[in-house]
């Protein structure tokens, strides 16, 4: 057929003009190519020039940020334009086929129309990006002669009365009303930016985000393109293969998205809802939280909407495809003489509908229509997690401001706990965050069902309906489902903590466990409750499995439904168009009902978690007292409260943030001059903790300017108290208090339970002012700290706190006084700095810094303490007595006034000083506190080495060159970890899961390809190879149906053993992973617990344990099945039309970059989201904790500060982890259209299939599209879940200590040992093959019945030696004789529960008495009271309820340190032993309770060997034998008389020192 523009049929003059010019059809569509052309030619040398000198642009920020007015609107135009030109080309080509030869004119000037808009739009966005504005007359030239052509070819057709029925006359009209508006919006940018025609163009700015060049969240600056693609993440995500993607990479949040302007917004619409009327009424969230974020919640349901209907043109074009494959092939000459009337200017004009008839036509808008349903779909998740994400930050700020306020009786009285703000932070902003995502679902489902149901009954009638019906009727079981799992979940989540508190006793005590040989016994407890856990765990399966079975049997017996009914009905199968489009409907279906469920759930999550926050924030807050920003008298009497009233100053008034203003109270700025006789006056001041009753009443008092004033008096009458009330913290009921000026804003503070931030040393002293280092060394040097800094591995750059190393009671408290020191602030307040400290470190505290520091610097300080000896030193004092003030006045007045208080003091002070000469007893305290320190660290190289091998394995690449730029970071999926989790899941298991997944699927395949066949067999013929033949021959309808109902219902069964074997071989991984875990763990040497930190181990137990129990199984299922169900759908497709294969390898190279890229990013950000977390909640906890040393500092808005850049962070990580995750999506659903693209032309242009499995072949590309996305998503969640069985696996592989020994336990008498003899033969001790030995060739013999004391300095091999007796360490030569048995050929437990020992710290466990003294239930009643008695314990315990079964807390808390020891001793005693040995038994007790001891191991023990390892020497003066040691070897030995003669030798010297 010869090829001509205007077309060359006979007798039709295409090229004639008689009737002028512009009545010749073929010239207007010439015309039309005019502007097109002009286009080109103009744009193509500008842009290539403007490309050549790209590199020269400096300002990087332009191509992101600068966009013309109209800029969104000029994107849609276009895309709008482009689609219609598309239209308009498809119409050319369709009527051009109709005519006898081709007619060019028809659709190349549409051709030429794309590639011009497509060039507009590409030359406008390079223009935007340079800034250069006046090039834009271009294109208004451009869309001024688009305009009039087309105009003038509109025109024509009226004139010749072409009408709206004519699918040309429609485009043409669209594309006239396009190019006006586009002309329109390009005069626009000429009116606003004034580039042209004006004198003054409008300079340009960017946006104050973007001139921080630290803003790298460019998703609201980006052109709409990149919007719509997540183009911008390209680099990012790119970028993670060669180097790991940090905190710095993903830099800082843009302003609108920051947690204060969220948290501004949230506010106002908050407050706004108090009207003057009705101050009292509390605001509602709910329309704080629409008034707020309302407008985005609107956008993203509108995304929502139009995806949602677009989904619904596949089902419709696949159903047009197989309808029209029919006639697909009928002779042209036909159709064009069906139709004659339709001709203008000599050319075919047809319909929409004519032209909707055409397969291929239907093919590209099935494609189109997929690219931007999926695009509005991810438009509309990014757009509500975005705002979730902003208003969790603003809820966040919401809290933290309400917890800055609490009253403190709110946090004392117990009204709000720690645990209730935690929760709010962690758990219900989550909730209300997550419920924002799913909220478009509430009201885009119900919308989706209702068209779907009306879809299927236009196709199939009746039996659609029944289908139906079967999918809504099964959902209410969904949510049954739902609710029990998340029951469940509750009641598992209850008994894995109650383990983990069980686990964490058991590590803790572990050196307790071990040397008593009662691991086994406590394993047991363990797992006991990992029994009912796993009970738990095994319902949770079930049920999930149950939903899963739904989920995928559901579709089937729609189907299944649909068919029965239609046989009966209409005795009759649809036709295979049909029956398909119905199949694809049925899979859209089943998505909103199965999400129905969790949505509503979530809403009623979230309907509690608003309940909790409304109450939270309408909580008391502190009294607005005035003075704080001011330095009036304030009187309180306007805050009055009478005493019936329980509640403080409520807080129903607008609270008054002080968020909006950043600054901190100005620093004092003079020092008080000594006129001022009073810092602080009391009048008449009645306090209360909130009940109704005063708990300070008739306060009278003043602290005199720059003096040391003492507050003294006995436990619990008010001395804190009074304090706090000064501060501000307790509510006033009458009465005054009077701060001089200026005084107000400088108070440091330091509280008597000691507070420490998560940071290091330095921070915590220095507390947010300037460094200074003069100050920092005294005030160090003051407290004393300079020791303990120099034990830290990191000095005072170590971390602290929470997370960081655990400091003990002393140090903390002189870090807290070391801070209020350090403050330059007028006014110091201590509360009982002393209580922890001993005698020395008091008296150098009270000296250097109390009196010297402070004093010196002139500052008024408040000290409460106890210690009546440091009543000399104060200029003024406070005596109280139950909440009242009992004297006033320096030492000298009471004296003189009130003599019989002084003589009460005096014989007080006199105690004190007793105690003192005795009592070095504390020194040794610190020394024992930094001992702790030094053993904490004599094992962290090791153990950081052991991290590092764990953390450095994927980064070892990295290391070798500092070009790590080039290095590759290649995602690994750990196929060994992965066989290592099933492997453990059991072999039989893996085959059972394997074996029935593969069969579902096939099922499934089966299913749907007997559908196809038996529909086919319908129509008319089938063509292969261009011939027409009768459709294939099947058995009768009847037999097609029995096989049908056989398939659905081996396919359902099949769904629910497979869901059923997942699930249970996840859930028997589980249980041994941990029983395996638990077992090595508690037999592992005590040199594993040394090395490897507690809290990694507990790790191990709590979050890896929860990843294998409840995240893994799960993953695993979603990812066999939808990676099944793409690779099935592939398979099917390449069947029925192998042709498919050619387009299947460039896509499936483009899935395999995509997918390698976004794991190793999205593992990244994964990391990134919850190491910014912790840190988060920390804050907030830390917060609660300290709130009174917090506003005593007015350190508020400092804190606030901080909060806010941690949430800021935490957010920007988690932003960009949707955004990869939407990168992700975009790109894999763009691959499956054009899968279904490829699949829907393979169709049509090979015609070698019947119709049914053509439409089989289209449904599947359909339905597995949906499900690439899942298989990458999957993979990635795998990677990092498998991370857990990989950590828990490292532990498996330690090794246990020997139990077994070389005796048989049979072959030891029973009695063993009986006299307690023993002989150390040349021994040699070591921890570790790895270290140097600590005991080197100990010799020596003791006798049976002898008392031997042991010494020697820290560090010279005491402890080794004790344990040495229980074969606790690595004895590499010589042996211990007991009895004459070598103990190292006793089994573990045979030989460790023959002895007794009592360790240096007392540990009890939670649960009874009875339970800490014998666990092994071996005892009467009488025994344990009798140990009890010899302990001295039994009257204490007698009295307790419950006598021998009552309760001791965790770690025994509920008792003080001296009576654990003492159960302690009991428990030794419990244990007819005739070998005792006590390890520093006596350090932490008192010298009462220490003398207690002593009596007992004399009397009681009178027959038994007892070995004492003594700390303070006076203690084994008495023993029959002493030995001192040095460094691993006996030093003297001998009875202590004998060395006490020699005066030179070490034992002696000792001795004169602790005397």
């Amino acid at each position: 057929m010869a090829l001509s523009f205007c077309g060359s049929e006979e007798g039709n003059n295409a090229y004639s003009v008689m009737q002028g010019v512009l009545n010749n059809g073929c010239f207007v569509d010439a015309l039309n190519l005019v502007p097109h052309v002009f286009l080109l030619f103009i744009t193509f040398p500008i842009l290539f020039i403007g490309w050549g000198s790209q590199s020269s642009k400096v300002q990087i920020h332009h191509n992101t940020w600068l966009h013309f007015p109209g800029h969104n609107l000029r994107w849609i135009l276009t895309f709008s334009l482009l689609f219609v030109h598309v239209c308009e080309f498809a119409e050319g080509v369709v009527s051009n086929q109709m005519m006898k030869t081709n007619h060019l004119h028809l659709f190349v000037p549409a051709f030429m129309g794309f590639v011009a808009a497509t060039t507009s739009v590409v030359y406008y966005h390079n223009i935007e990006t340079s800034n250069f504005p006046k090039l834009l007359l271009v294109l208004l030239n451009y869309w001024v002669l688009a305009f009039i052509t087309k105009t003038i070819k509109l025109w024509k057709f009226v004139e010749y009365e072409v009408s709206v029925k004519q699918l040309r006359f429609c485009i043409t009209t669209l594309l006239v009303l396009l190019y006006g508006l586009l002309m329109a919006v390009e005069v626009n940018v000429i009116r606003v930016r004034k580039y042209v025609f004006f004198s003054s163009p409008q300079k340009v700015k960017p946006p104050e985000d973007l001139q921080d060049l630290g803003v790298r969240f460019l998703q609201p600056f980006v052109n709409l393109l990149s919007k719509a693609t997540y183009w911008w993440m390209n680099p990012l995500i790119m970028g993670a293969h060669k180097r790991p993607i940090e905190l710095k990479k993903i830099g800082k949040l843009p302003i609108a998205m920051r947690a204060l302007t969220n948290y501004l917004r949230l506010k106002d619409a908050y407050e706004d809802q108090r009207t003057a009327e009705d101050p009292d009424r509390s605001p509602s969230i709910w329309r704080s939280m629409y008034r707020a974020f309302g407008g985005p919640i609107l956008l993203s349901s509108t995304f929502r909407y139009l995806a949602d209907l677009l989904g619904f043109a596949g089902p419709l074009c696949i159903s047009g495809i197989v309808a029209h494959l029919d006639n697909g092939s009928i002779p042209e000459t036909n159709r064009t003489q069906s139709q004659p009337q339709e001709r203008y200017f000599g050319v075919h004009f047809m319909s929409t509908y004519e032209l909707l008839q055409n397969t291929s036509v239907l093919a590209v808008l099935l494609f189109l229509a997929l690219v931007l349903q999926r695009t509005f779909l991810q438009a509309s998740y990014y757009v509500t997690i975005e705002t979730g994400i902003n208003l969790r930050g603003a809820l966040l700020a919401m809290i933290y401001n309400k917890i800055l306020r609490l009253s403190t009786s709110n946090m004392s009285m117990g009204e709000m706990t720690l645990g209730q703000i935690n929760n709010l932070v962690a758990i219900e902003t989550n909730q209300l965050m997550w419920f924002l995502f799913l909220c478009p679902n509430l009201w885009a489902m119900p919308v989706q069902i209702v068209m779907g149901v009306f879809l299927l009954h236009y196709l199939l009638g009746v039996g659609a309906i029944v289908g139906a019906l079967v999918i809504i009727l099964l959902t209410p079981i969904q949510y049954f489902i739902a609710t029990k799992l998340a029951d469940t979940q509750k009641s598992s989540l209850e008994h894995s903590t109650d383990r983990l508190k069980k686990t964490s006793e058991i590590l803790k005590g572990i050196k307790l466990l071990k040397l008593y040989a009662w691991e086994n016994i406590f394993s047991d407890s363990v797992e006991d409750t990992r029994g009912k856990e796993l009970t738990c765990l095994k319902t949770f399966a079930f049920y999930t499995s149950m939903s899963i079975f739904m989920n995928a049997a559901i579709p089937i017996a729609a189907v299944l439904a649909t068919f029965v009914t239609q046989h009966i009905y209409y005795k009759t199968v649809p036709k295979p168009f049909e029956a398909f489009a119905a199949l694809a409907l049925f899979h859209i279906l089943v998505t909103p009902l199965f999400l129905l469920s969790t949505v509503v759930r979530f809403a009623v999550k979230a309907l509690v978690s608003v309940q909790k926050l409304g109450e939270f924030l309408q909580s008391d807050e502190i009294g607005d007292d005035s003075w704080r920003n001011g330095d009036l008298l304030v009187n309180l009497e306007a805050g009055k409260k009478h005493y019936g009233m329980t509640k403080a100053i409520n807080r129903k008034q607008p609270l008054r943030y002080q968020m909006d203003n950043y600054q901190q109270p100005t620093r004092r700025l003079l020092r008080p001059t000594e006129t001022e006789e009073a810092a602080v006056k009391v009048t008449n001041g009645f306090f209360t903790w909130g009940s109704n009753l005063s708990t300070l009443s008739d306060i009278n008092i003043r602290i005199p300017t720059g003096q040391l004033t003492m507050i003294v008096g006995q436990v619990g009458c008010g001395k804190s108290s009074l304090l706090l009330a000064m501060l501000g913290e307790m509510q006033t009921i009458e009465g005054r208090v009077y701060w001089s000026n200026k005084n107000r804003y400088s108070v440091a503070y330091a509280a008597q339970k000691s507070w420490l931030l998560n940071a290091t040393v330095e921070e915590n002293i220095t507390f947010g002012s300037p460094f200074s280092k003069q100050r920092y060394k005294a005030v160090i040097d003051a407290c004393s700290l300079q020791p303990d800094i120099d034990l830290l591995p990191f000095g005072d750059q170590t971390e602290i706190g929470e997370r960081g190393i655990n400091l003990s009671g002393g140090q903390r408290q002189r870090i807290c006084v070391g801070r209020a020191l350090y403050q330059n602030t007028n006014i110091v307040f201590l509360d009982d700095p002393f209580s922890a400290l001993d005698i020395h470190l008091s008296d150098h505290l009270m000296q250097e810094g109390i009196l010297k520091f402070l004093q010196d610097d002139k500052r008024t300080v408040v000290l409460v303490t106890h210690k009546l000896q440091y009543l000399i030193h104060a200029d003024w004092i406070i005596a109280m007595k139950e909440g009242t003030v009992l004297r006033e006045g320096t030492l000298k007045d009471i004296q003189t006034h009130d003599v019989e208080l002084y003589d009460h003091w005096k014989t007080l002070m006199n105690r004190q000083d007793q105690e003192l000469e005795k009592d070095i007893q504390q020194e040794s305290l610190t020394l024992l506190e930094r001992k702790t320190l030094r053993r904490a660290f004599y094992s962290r190289d090791a153990k950081n080495q052991l991290d590092d091998d764990e953390e450095e394995e994927e980064e070892e690449e990295e290391e070798d060159d500092n070009m790590s730029t080039t290095t590759s970071r290649g995602a690994k999926i750990p196929w060994k970890v992965c066989w290592c989790y099933l492997s453990s899941g059991g072999c039989l298991m893996v085959f059972m899961m394997v074996s029935t997944k593969l069969l579902k699927h096939l099922v499934i395949v089966a299913i749907d390809c007997w559908l196809a066949l038996w529909t086919s067999s319908k129509s008319s013929k089938v063509c292969i190879n261009e011939t027409w033949l009768a459709p294939p021959e099947m058995p009768n309808d009847w037999q097609c149906l029995q096989v049908f109902i056989a398939l659905c219902a081996a396919g359902i069964t099949l769904c629910l053993v497979t869901s059923l074997t997942v699930e249970f071989l996840g859930l028997s991984a589980a249980t041994s992973l941990h029983h395996n875990l638990l077992n090595k763990i508690i037999h592992a040497p005590l040199r594993f617990f040394d090395v490897t930190p507690l809290g990694q181990i507990l790790n191990r137990f709590s979050a890896d344990t929860n990843i294998i129990d409840q995240h893994i199984p799960p993953t695993l299922e979603s990812l066999t099945r939808s990676s099944l169900l793409v690779l099935s759908a592939i398979c099917v497709i390449s069947t029925i039309t192998p042709i498919f294969l050619a387009a299947l390898v460039p896509l499936a190279v483009a899935f395999y970059f995509i997918q390698k890229y976004f794991r190793v990013a999205s593992k990244d950000l994964q990391d990134l989201d919850d190491s910014t977390q912790l840190p988060l909640l920390c804050h907030f906890s830390e917060t609660a904790e300290g709130l009174t040393t917090i506003r005593a500092f007015r350190h508020e808005a400092r804190f606030k500060q901080r909060m806010l850049e941690l949430t800021d962070t935490n957010n920007t990580a988690y932003l960009f982890l949707s955004a990869a995750n939407r990168w992700l999506e975009v790109r894999t659903d763009y691959l499956g259209a054009v899968i279904v693209l490829s699949a829907a032309g393979a169709a049509i242009w090979t015609k070698t299939c019947s119709l049914g499995l053509a439409g089989l072949g289209l449904t599947y590309a359909l339905t597995a599209t949906n499900y690439l996305n899942w298989v990458v998503r999957n993979l990635a969640d795998l990677e990092v879940q498998m991370a857990a069985v990989k950590k828990v696996n490292s532990f498996l592989s330690t090794e246990s200590e020997n139990y077994d020994g070389s005796m048989d336990s049979a072959q030891v008498p029973e009695n063993w040992p009986q006299d307690g003899e023993i002989k150390i033969q040349d021994l040699c001790v070591r921890y570790d093959p790895m270290l140097k030995p600590v005991l080197k060739h100990v010799n020596a013999y003791i006798k049976p019945g002898q008392k031997v004391g042991i010494c020697g300095r820290t560090g010279s091999g005491k402890s080794s030696l004790s344990l040495a007796f229980f074969n606790m360490v690595d004895m590499f030569e010589g042996k211990i004789i007991i009895d004459g048995i070598d103990i190292c050929k006793l089994p573990l437990q045979t030989l460790r529960s023959r002895l007794s020992i009592i360790l240096q710290d007392p540990v009890l466990f939670s649960g009874s008495i009875r339970f800490n003294l014998d666990p092994e239930k071996m005892c009467t009643d009488d025994r344990l009271w009798e140990a009890l008695e010899i302990a001295q314990l039994k009257n204490m315990v007698k009295a307790l309820p419950g006598g021998l079964d009552a309760v001791v807390t965790e770690g025994g808390e509920n008792f003080s340190v001296g009576q654990r020891q003492l159960f302690c001793l009991a428990r030794a005693f419990v244990r007819k032993s005739s070998i005792f040995i006590m390890d520093e038994a006596t350090a932490s007790i008192d010298m009462a309770t220490e003398n207690i001891l002593q009596k007992v191991v004399m009397t009681a023990f009178a027959d038994r060997t007892v070995v004492t390892i003594a700390h303070r020497v006076h203690t084994i003066l008495t023993a029959d034998l002493v030995i001192v040691m040095k460094r691993g070897n006996i030093l003297e030995y001998d009875t202590p008389e004998n060395l006490l003669e020699q005066e030179d030798g070490v034992f002696a010297s000792f001795v004169k020192a602790d005397m």
